[in-house]
């Protein structure tokens, strides 16, 4: 794949004005150019140059202004199902990418490259042509985070048969650890810890951390291999302003203390004479955790690193700040170690989560929970606009790792680890419509500015999300009807539940518990409730959930009745998935038998 294509070339460029400009940007070569009209073509002498032309030339270098393009030389014969996407966010989820790549086909393998460069690049294999094309069409140019990013096909020579194991091209490895969120794939790379770090520094220090025209910043970041984020437009005249480190926990740890290293010289320069404390927000559900049983794990880290640690207290958490700020006192080498210590502690918490959480993946066989937005990055698979900009005083840049849409302290998970439920039928999922009850007030937020949430929520889940009208003008609740197959009805509801609690529609220690309503045929409803109610009575055991099937009901036009379940959005799911179960069970049971093949009987001769 060291062949290159060079597009977009003026009808007066000669090899020689192409050669020159590899010669300029010290891209070497091992063919001559061979110009066509309008394009050209060049032979590069391996894979990693052929991509730092690509990065360096494509759409910023000018030759009889005209802009050059430059991608791989694909012949058409190849292509087929595979892209390269280049200039991804550096800091970018993985979650969100899957989220956004599944929008146009199954993907069967995705894997990073690894490039000189400071956005990311992966090859993506879609299952299909038309996937591809269609990914092709839809992503190239698609503006995320300010970065455009850029599509092009790559050399597919397995088009033409099987795929070879592990996503490999044929008689090559494979350029990484394929991606588990690929059917049947290992582990995944990551382009960064999950977690990031997030620091409070004083105000005055700011403008040394960034630098005269943002060398100072720079530089961290290339030393560091970090993205850096410093949020100095919010809280306008705030005493203090976060910091986001988006790196390895190695990454992380390096550009927090020379970020402190840098606040010590200014300190100096400045004549400050306050002590200047190492400030760590940290997300409230793993605070718990990395406090200890009585004190013992922050402790321990005080007397290991030589420390003083202080924790600010609950009360001030808010709907917008849900961070607590861990306050580190010691030399630069002492909070180093802290800092390492602490994210430790909080990443392996935020790890058991996921851990935790994809036990749950047999709700829904195939269901990638990493992709529903359940986890860090501020919703990730949404657009920005469906998180609510903080007000004043909130900190700036909040990414909501590892808040649940369910609230309260501790393993938001925790209630759910012993349900269970069998797979469903093989084949096609059948699409469920759920009536979710919310309060009226919410709607608004649901709905979103323009309808924009309500629509960007449909398309990730890939559901029907309508509201239905006001029963009435002092109606405390409104009905949203979701309709989609189970995955569809797992992220649509997940994302309700959650939008509830970021907007405060429940309170801080309060779960999130709305009440569900599916349709079942009357002659089912007693399957669902069991013999002297022992069905049902187990369901609300298995689940936490209260499932009632109202026995004074009359069957609608459909002849079907309702099933009302109430409960946190784990509970919720599995009572829905059992009694979806059980609707199977019962349809499959009124189908007819068919027969063995036997033929009708012929009539007696007289």
């Amino acid at each position: 794949m060291n062949k290159l294509y060079i597009g977009n070339v003026s009808e007066e460029a000669s090899a020689e004005d192409l050669e020159t400009i590899f010669e300029q940007w010290k891209i070497p070569h091992s063919g001559p150019f061979l110009v066509k009209t309008g394009y050209a073509f060049v032979d590069c002498p391996d894979e990693k140059v052929a991509m730092k032309a690509i990065d360096v030339l494509s759409g910023k270098v000018e030759l009889h202004g005209k802009l050059l393009e430059v991608e791989h030389s694909v012949p058409k014969r190849q292509r087929s199902c595979k892209l390269q996407i280049r200039n991804i966010p550096p800091h970018m989820q993985w979650e969100v990418l899957d989220g956004m790549l599944a929008q146009y086909g199954a993907v069967e393998n995705c894997e990073q490259v690894n490039t000189d460069t400071e956005t990311a690049v992966v090859n993506v294999r879609y299952a299909a042509k038309d996937q591809a094309r269609l990914a092709m069409e839809k992503l190239n140019g698609y503006m995320m985070e300010n970065y455009a990013l850029k599509v092009s096909y790559i050399p597919d020579e397995t088009a033409a048969s099987e795929a070879p194991p592990m996503g490999g091209r044929r008689g090559y490895p494979s350029r990484g650890p394929p991606r588990s969120g690929s059917p049947g794939l290992g582990a995944r790379p990551k382009l960064q810890s999950d977690v990031p770090l997030r620091i409070l520094v004083p105000t005055q220090f700011v403008g040394a951390i960034i630098g005269k025209e943002g060398t100072t910043i720079r530089n961290i970041t290339k030393q560091t291999h970090s993205k850096i984020d410093i949020h100095r437009k919010e809280n306008a005249g705030a005493a203090e302003k976060p910091i986001t480190v988006h790196s390895t926990p190695e990454g992380c740890s390096s550009a927090c203390k020379t970020i402190m290293e840098i606040m010590q010289k200014e300190a100096v320069d400045t004549k400050f004479t306050e002590e200047i404390p190492l400030k760590i927000l940290a997300h409230n559900n793993f605070v718990g955790r990395l406090i200890g049983k009585e004190g013992r794990n922050l402790k321990k880290i005080e007397q290991d690193t030589e420390t003083k640690i202080t924790i600010s207290p609950l009360q001030d958490l808010t709907l917008y700040n849900p961070e607590r700020t861990i306050t580190v006192k010691g030399s630069i080498e002492a909070c180093g170690r802290a800092e390492e210590e602490m994210m430790k502690k909080i990443r392996e918490s935020y790890e058991n989560d996921v851990a935790a959480m994809n036990l749950q993946s047999n709700l829904i066989p195939g269901l990638n929970l990493n992709a529903l937005g359940l986890f860090p990055g501020g919703a990730p698979g949404m657009g920005p606009s469906m998180v609510s900009p903080a007000p004043p005083g909130a900190h700036g840049g909040y990414s909501s790792f590892g808040s649940g849409p369910f609230g309260g302290e501790g393993p938001f998970w925790a209630s759910m680890l012993s349900a269970s439920s069998q797979p469903l039928a093989q084949g096609q999922p059948e699409s469920e419509t759920v009536h979710l009850f919310i309060p009226a007030l919410a709607v608004g937020a649901i709905i979103g500015k323009q309808g924009q949430h309500i629509k960007q929520l449909s398309r990730f889940a890939g559901a029907s999300i309508k509201i239905a009208p006001a029963e009435g003008m002092d109606a405390k609740q409104r009905m949203v009807i979701i309709a989609g197959p189970p995955e569809a009805q797992f992220k649509a509801q997940g994302r309700i539940f959650g939008k509830l609690k970021e907007e405060n529609f429940f309170g801080p220690k309060e779960e999130v518990k709305l009440e569900a309503h599916i349709k079942v045929p009357s002659f089912a409803a007693g399957r669902v409730i069991g013999k002297g109610g022992k069905t049902v009575n187990e369901l609300q055991n298995l689940t936490s959930a209260e499932v009632v099937v109202p026995r004074e009901q009359t069957p609608d036009e459909n002849d079907q009745v309702i099933v009302k379940i109430t409960g946190h959005f784990y509970a919720s799911q599995v009572a829905q998935r059992k009694i979806q179960e059980i609707l199977s069970q019962v349809r499959r049971q009124q189908q007819p038998k068919p027969t063995s093949g036997a033929q009708p009987p012929l009539p007696r001769r007289k």
